[in-house]
């Protein structure tokens, strides 16, 4: 029976490579000159550093210009608040891999509502969904792409 995976990732690599260049450009900027602004990576949090929220709001725009170039979704990210102490304003930026338990059930529940011939079931953070035909899986894809769910979706493991 045919099947495939719905997983949410993000390829660190390329979010790495995007932090390289944002530290770049914030480095070259004449409005950041001498403010110690700079972009930190910690597995999947992204730590912003600045001398004032007026860089910070700076620094997400350019942030998020260079993760959409490098072709990362940025419905991603869930932007923490910006924490001012003394000369530094800090903000944390998480990057959310893997679909949760209430995305995943509204996933199947979807699934089952649009009366499509195919099973789908949570495997940890990943959701599989099987059926007899592949053009049945097909339209399940085209559904869910359809959908404006508040993550992004990748589709992978298609087996026939």
């Amino acid at each position: 029976m045919p099947s495939f995976d719905i997983v949410s990732e993000v390829d660190m690599h390329e979010v790495s490579n995007a932090l390289d260049q944002s530290n770049r450009e914030v480095g070259t900027r004449f409005d950041f000159k001498g403010s110690g602004a700079e972009f930190t990576l910690d597995e999947s949090k992204i730590l912003l550093e600045a001398g004032s929220d007026f860089q910070l709001e700076q620094m997400m725009d350019i942030l998020r210009a260079k993760l959409t170039k490098r072709g990362i979704d940025i419905t991603c990210m869930d932007e923490g608040k910006a924490e001012t102490t003394g000369k530094v304003a800090r903000q944390t930026v998480t990057l959310q891999q893997g679909i949760d338990q209430p995305l995943a059930k509204d996933i199947i529940k979807r699934i089952k509502e649009a009366k499509l011939k195919a099973q789908a079931s949570i495997q940890g953070d990943k959701v599989r969904v099987t059926g007899k035909k592949r053009d049945e899986l097909q339209e399940v894809i085209a559904m869910l792409r359809a959908a404006e769910l508040d993550m992004p979706l990748q589709y992978n493991n298609f087996r026939d």
